[in-house]
């Protein structure tokens, strides 16, 4: 979709996209001005639908006036304080906020920037713990095939695109799990796929290789996102809990993604009723309006590290912006948000209906899956012969010029509303969504 803008056409060159082919994109730009609600704003006025959260992280809708005056009357109070050997309130009271939501024992939350951060500082709690139980053999990690964990080099090493790492030197004592992802026995699964429990028997494989007494923790998504939206088998998600318990290896849940109501509960551990060791967490916590993290840790496992002479720091890791006051405030009017509108419950009950459209999509030329849980979800399409990857691309670009705004994965298409979408939006989501699939060749 090209913007006409006039003698005001912006210099594009400086800035670096992230995730982006930069060349193609600067030869037709795609620039988003506005926001509110549902609802995006192009440069040239088209009124665009969100349909994915902005990046998986505006669960609230855009343009909450509470969370901009929270932030503005902290930026008046206290716009920055350190937190290495300080503190400040707010973040003693944000933490205890997120505390009341969080799966039971998960009571102790270290504060980041990023999705990113959260997993890397996920992996040192994990060795950290291990380490002051006089178990510091126990370094390796374990991730899965498919898996997407951020950009840190401990993230992009547990991680399982292969775009991601092939580029990159990775961590060394690491190995994957298989990717749940079958085709062939789950396609069109409605919700939670019957098919593949079993996957996880994979890590008593790994577990026989390493030996149980060097692997320090398992690391996944609860449903993996940036692979196009796969939920956890039937069974899954409990059975490596087992596995876990039975061989005293962590297990950390991702929750980057699904956190903060995505899957129709606080956390995907409360809607899968299986509970991590640890979890991280970012984007809908500040609602993406100020950027933060933050990784939820049992009490057991925070009490293992935080010991020894009161006058020693027990955990040598942190950034400049943990806890920042700002990101605080925007967090506690985004949780205000969560509970006054209810809208964890909301999209338990929006869920049916989100699933029913979305499959009504399974006649479209090229659909070969359609997978859903919560308010996410995913068409896949075939590839095209030689050109993996451009039909998601069409659409994409095609959806956008029909005014709606989905996320291109592979040839996979990803959706994930703001949890504020009415029943005609998914309407109007899914009506325009099968007009771009029609006129795709």
């Amino acid at each position: 979709m090209s913007a006409d803008f006039g003698d005001n056409r912006p210099d594009l060159a400086a800035w670096w996209m992230p995730f982006t082919a930069n060349r193609q994109f600067k030869a037709d730009p795609r620039l988003l001005a506005q926001a509110s609600g549902m609802y995006y704003r192009t440069v040239d006025g088209q009124e665009v639908l969100d349909g994915t959260s902005g990046l998986w992280c505006v669960n609230a809708g855009h343009g909450r006036a509470e969370i901009a005056e929270a932030v503005h009357r902290q930026l008046m109070t206290l716009d920055f304080a350190p937190s290495f050997q300080m503190g400040h309130p707010i973040g003693f009271e944000f933490a205890e906020r997120l505390t009341q939501i969080a799966p039971a024992g998960m009571d102790r939350v270290f504060f980041t920037n990023s999705g990113s951060e959260s997993v890397d500082t996920a992996l040192k709690i994990a060795m950290a713990y291990h380490r002051a139980r006089g178990e510091g053999q126990r370094t390796k990690l374990i991730g899965r095939e498919k898996g997407y964990h951020g950009v840190g080099f401990g993230g992009l090493s547990v991680g399982g695109l292969v775009n991601n790492r092939r580029t990159f030197v990775t961590l060394p004592g690491i190995d994957h799990l298989p990717s749940t992802y079958d085709l062939a026995r789950n396609a069109f699964s409605r919700g939670l796929p019957a098919y593949g429990a079993e996957k996880a028997d994979a890590l008593e494989g790994l577990i026989a290789l390493h030996g149980a007494e060097t692997i320090a923790a398992v690391i996944v998504e609860p449903v993996a996102g940036s692979a196009g939206v796969l939920p956890p088998p039937v069974g899954y998600l409990a059975r490596l809990r087992e596995i876990c318990d039975r061989h005293g290896i962590l297990l950390i849940f991702d929750e980057v993604i699904t956190g903060f109501g995505r899957v129709g509960a606080p956390f995907a551990a409360q809607a899968f009723g299986v509970t991590p060791d640890i979890m991280t967490t970012a984007k809908g916590l500040t609602n993406g309006v100020v950027p933060m993290g933050a990784v939820f840790v049992k009490r057991g496992v925070h009490d293992a590290i935080v010991q020894g002479p009161e006058a020693a720091i027990e955990f040598f890791h942190g950034y400049t912006y943990s806890g920042h006051p700002v990101a605080c405030a925007a967090g506690l009017a985004v949780l205000d948000i969560y509970a006054r509108e209810d809208l964890f419950a909301r999209v338990a009950a929006l869920a049916p209906l989100w699933e029913a459209a979305l499959h009504g999509l399974h006649t479209k030329a090229h659909v070969i899956d359609i997978r859903n849980v919560g308010l996410m979800g995913a068409v896949e399409l075939s590839p095209r012969e030689g050109a993996p990857g451009a039909r998601g691309y069409e659409v994409l670009v095609g959806a956008l010029a029909a005014g709606l705004l989905v996320r291109a994965t592979g040839d996979t298409i990803a959706l994930s509303p703001p949890l504020i979408i009415s029943e005609a939006e998914i309407g109007k989501l899914t009506d325009i969504l099968a007009g771009v699939l029609a006129g795709i060749g």
